[in-house]
């Protein structure tokens, strides 16, 4: 078991910046953040694995970055250049392996202003 602890997410206009943060209880490989919007399915924002290999949704490239302390057990996204269709629910995502069982924090939730 994972339990998962996401913190920094709030309200921020457009074209300003946030960092999420998401601790967790152990050392796991495979840490990423989704996101879900209102009445749109949960998908990818970005993953990291241990040894610093990144994947980005096409839609946050050059905007977010993912990163990790591993002595921390901690993933941080650092979000810039945020839009109002970046406005969702954020979930911390962590897996021992990829395309292994995944572990779900409960959510933070990011706003966008226009």
């Amino acid at each position: 078991q994972v339990q998962l602890v996401e913190s920094g997410g709030g309200l921020v206009q457009a074209g300003g910046s946030l960092r999420l943060s998401c601790a967790a209880s152990r050392s796991i490989s495979v840490m990423g953040w989704y996101r879900q919007a209102p009445g749109k399915q949960r998908e990818l924002v970005a993953r990291i694995i241990s040894d610093w290999r990144t994947n980005y949704a096409d839609s946050v490239l050059g905007r977010f970055t993912i990163s990790r302390d591993n002595a921390k057990n901690t993933v941080y996204l650092q979000m810039s250049s945020l839009k109002p269709e970046d406005t969702g629910v954020y979930y911390c995502n962590a897996q021992d392996s990829y395309g292994a069982y995944g572990y779900w924090g409960h959510g933070t939730q990011v706003t966008v202003s226009s």
